[in-house]
């Protein structure tokens, strides 16, 4: 089962969140689907997904992604996704 939480974060406050649940086995090839269906029902732009944030998020967790992350604008400080699945 894969459980993520999601939030994005604005001068050290959460302006929205998002538990992101699936009944199926984490694959690594599929953090970018997770990440896009996690934007999604936010009604965020998709980040860019580099090869540090999925090392960040296999050794740490969870992955932020900052605003440089992005292509489009965002206003918040970064968006970040936790593995809740330890």
């Amino acid at each position: 089962m894969v459980k993520l939480w999601a939030r994005t974060i604005k001068d050290n406050a959460t302006l929205l969140k998002y538990d992101f649940v699936r009944d199926e086995v984490m694959e690594w090839s599929d953090f970018f689907d997770y990440v896009r269906d996690i934007c999604h029902e936010m009604d965020l732009p998709t980040p860019v997904i580099l090869k540090t944030h999925l090392f960040n998020f296999a050794k740490f967790n969870y992955v932020r992604f900052l605003k440089s992350d992005f292509v489009e604008q965002v206003d918040f400080d970064f968006l970040l996704i936790e593995n809740v699945n330890k």
